[in-house]
């Protein structure tokens, strides 16, 4: 249904489907409501803020690019003299005999 340029609404809604002006106090109320919600997140915010910026960042930055240099060695084959070595240390370990054993 057209309507003239220049009106302001439409005359085809009923009168509940417009949103009424809205009060000062509602507002105000939003307003609150925004400042609880930021005050009860705001030690996850700081902490998310505090990951990206400041000294500790940047000392992380640095950690990370350090540990990304980093390489792993092989590790040696010394199997042998690793054996050698436990052999030796038993054979210099002190035995005592059982003396009911003796019997």
């Amino acid at each position: 249904m057209p309507f003239p340029i220049g009106l302001s609404r439409r005359l085809d809604y009923p009168g509940f489907a417009r949103i009424a002006d809205v009060s000062w106090l509602y507002i105000a109320l939003l307003a609150l409501a925004v400042a609880v919600v930021v005050g009860a997140e705001w030690p996850r915010l700081r902490s998310g803020l505090d990951a990206r910026l400041g000294i500790d960042a940047r000392r992380r930055r640095e950690r990370a690019k350090r540990k990304a240099s980093f390489r792993v060695v092989p590790p040696t084959t010394d199997a042998d003299d690793f054996a050698a070595s436990v052999e030796r240390d038993l054979a210099s370990l002190p035995t005592t005999e059982d003396e009911y054993r003796r019997n």
